[in-house]
């Protein structure tokens, strides 16, 4: 079978893909139909928290469909009931709702906003702020939460009621807010499609500040952020702020489709029976398997991931061929003097996989990826961004 052209004949023609089939893996290594070896440094863009194959999330999948697949939420279950207790324990959020994806997480929270401003404000308190440069999904609403224009080409009318502001600039927040009927600001502490960027950290302090003095939810979006990847269980606790809603998606399930929407003390009580739902959220497998990723993203493994961010940053910071390197932990970006797909197809020859935000490579490993091999792996990205 040629799986490449049956793709190209049969599945939409949605992705640029590069010219690789991925068969196979194990750990931080993948491998083509050919055999040949790659040091993976994507993840399946931060979903792979443990890399390929991880034996402990394997067994935990393997054990729950031993017992049941799906469920639907008319019933309890069990691997549903323990992953929300542990994530409300470890975060200090109240509840949880579950979906499937970052999408649908990031949908829970702009209703979650919208419910919010209508009862405590009034249904004309609606309006939520974002950022320029980010990105929080790609159904019709979460595209128009999304303040990058590039996104919104071809699929207008967008959804109204998002205003957007320039990051890091707490006064384009308040000015906003006071010509708008607000309920809400969202925000991604690291800007990932926008390039890998991390916003300050004192605006980030000054935003929560303000929301509570204005009484809107602040909503923080770590769909790629979070479950350890900044070298925090979740990015926000890197900033020494508490919000009222956090999205997280991606490295949760390990590798199957699961997203999350936090919900903290202003928000607990905001949905009933109803008023949002999801017939594969909170899926006894998926959930399972993100138990078993919570509950090893403990304090060793996240120091061991700013010991690697920091290496990274170290390495690659005034390197030659490198203009400047961002982001926070294991997710990064690196602004190069030569043209980023250059580097990638070079680099992927080598057998390291690379991807792209926007105009930057980006790295995304395995929280555990070993160190011997992620040198090997920078160590060749040095040498193509010097060529």
């Amino acid at each position: 079978m040629d799986i490449k052209q049956i793709d190209k004949e049969y599945i939409a023609n949605t992705y640029a893909r590069f010219d690789l089939q991925l068969v196979k893996g194990k750990g931080s290594f993948v491998y083509d139909e050919n055999g040949k070896e790659y040091i993976d440094l994507g993840t399946g863009i931060a979903v792979n928290a443990f890399g390929v194959g991880d034996s402990a999330w394997k067994e935990a999948v393997i054990n729950q469909l031993d017992k049941i697949q799906h469920t639907s939420n008319l019933y309890y279950s069990e691997p549903c009931a323990l992953l929300a207790q542990t994530l409300c324990k470890r975060t200090g959020m109240k509840k949880v709702f579950f979906s499937n994806s970052g999408a649908e997480a990031n949908e829970c929270a702009i209703k979650a906003g919208r419910k919010y401003g209508e009862t405590k404000k009034g249904k004309d308190y609606y309006t939520i702020v974002t950022l320029k440069n980010s990105f929080h999904g790609r159904t019709i609403t979460t595209l128009s939460a999304t303040g990058q224009d590039v996104f919104h080409e071809h699929f207008t009318p967008m959804t109204g009621g998002f205003v957007f502001a320039q990051a890091n600039d707490i006064d384009d927040v308040k000015t906003l807010v006071k010509n708008n009927k607000c309920c809400a600001v969202m925000i991604e502490l690291v800007q990932g499609e926008g390039g890998v960027t991390a916003l300050d950290k004192t605006y980030v302090q000054e935003l929560e500040k303000f929301t509570k003095e204005e009484d809107l939810l602040l909503i923080v979006d770590e769909v790629q952020t979070g479950n350890g990847r900044t070298g925090s269980l979740y990015a926000y606790m890197e900033y020494g702020i508490t919000p009222d809603v956090v999205t997280t998606a991606k490295g949760l399930g390990g590798g199957l489709p699961i997203g999350a929407t936090m919900l903290g003390d202003k928000a607990a009580s905001l949905f009933t029976p109803g008023l949002n739902g999801s017939t594969f959220g909170g899926n006894p497998v998926c959930a399972a398997g993100a138990l078993s990723v919570i509950e090893r993203i403990d304090e060793r493994l996240l120091a061991e991931v700013k010991e690697k961010s920091a290496y990274i940053f170290n390495e690659l910071k005034g390197a030659k061929g490198v203009k400047s390197v961002s982001g926070l932990g294991l997710m990064i970006g690196i602004e190069c003097e030569k043209d980023a797909g250059e580097i990638i197809a070079r680099c992927q020859k080598r057998g390291v996989l690379v991807i792209k935000a926007k105009h930057k490579l980006r790295l995304l490993p395995a929280l555990n990826i070993p160190m011997d091999v992620l040198k090997k792996a920078i160590e060749i990205i040095k040498e193509e961004c010097e060529r």
